[in-house]
């Protein structure tokens, strides 16, 4: 396989690797990769130089499927302080999610910062952790797991680190924001409350808000799920690096047993 979950075939179209593959099915990519790469294109829209990415909410319209994508992003809504990024993934000729981000004009708020979390005990106190048996191979083989608390396969609230060993584009180092989107859309893996060989707990959207671009490879997910009764969930994740917090992330999620049609 190659080191990198996309090669650029040209300025907007990526062809994913093997290593996009997500756990739910044959075919299908998790969402961490298409994420990053929305981001990657957020990031490259003229104009953010002296600017912070916020918020970044991915709509998910249906399965991303493995094969090539194409990745349009403009901006939508110019502003002196606040302006908003539109972005599109394409794969097959139709769109699979589109998103939008908040670019906010950047200033110095160290002396007042606060409600943020405190930094987390290092990858190195956590336990290694691989693949669960029944997890399709891919995305998960291309990160490294490091469970503080909880972790794949084990219900329940979990404090995972997470570090991506392949590059997002071939020949790229990823940017801390591409590397942040790469790593959040797992919450709701590391806190999964059920067997994935029995439910669906799949999620139709992932929003990222962003206190402060993460330092280094490894974030952590702090993250819980909560179930309604109803068929849906909500995984909620704090962000962090090794100074501490960074982000939130948030999935809205489609509970349902698998044997449901």
């Amino acid at each position: 396989m190659d080191d990198a979950f996309y090669k650029q075939l040209d300025e907007n179209r990526f062809q994913s690797t093997e290593h996009t593959a997500g756990p739910w099915g044959p075919g299908m990519q998790h969402m961490g990769p298409p994420a990053a790469l929305v981001m990657r294109a957020v990031e490259g829209v003229a104009g953010g130089e002296d600017r912070v990415v916020a918020r970044l909410t991915v709509e998910i319209l249906g399965p991303v499927p493995l094969g090539e994508l194409t990745v349009n992003a403009r901006l939508e809504r110019p502003g002196r302080s606040v302006e908003m990024v539109s972005a599109e993934l394409i794969a097959d000729g139709r769109p699979v999610a589109v998103a939008r981000a908040w670019r906010i004009g950047a200033s110095d708020t160290s002396t007042v910062q606060s409600g943020l979390a405190a930094p987390l005990a290092p990858p190195s106190s956590g336990r290694l952790i691989g693949r669960p048996a029944g997890w399709g191979p891919g995305y998960l083989d291309a990160m490294e797991w490091r469970a503080l608390a909880g972790a794949l396969g084990e219900p329940g609230a979990a404090t995972v680190w997470v570090r991506q060993n392949v590059a997002l584009v071939e020949g790229e180092e990823p940017s801390p924001l591409q590397r942040l989107c790469a790593v959040a859309d797992s919450g709701n893996g590391v806190s999964g409350m059920l067997p994935p060989t029995e439910w669906w707990f799949i999620n139709t959207e992932l929003t990222v808000h962003v206190q402060r671009p993460p330092v280094g490879e490894w974030i952590c997910l702090d993250a819980v799920t909560s179930i309604g009764p109803s068929g849906v969930g909500t995984a909620r994740s704090t962000l962090h690096d090794l100074d501490g917090q960074v982000a939130f992330g948030a999935q809205a999620l489609m509970i349902r047993p698998r044997m449901a049609t």
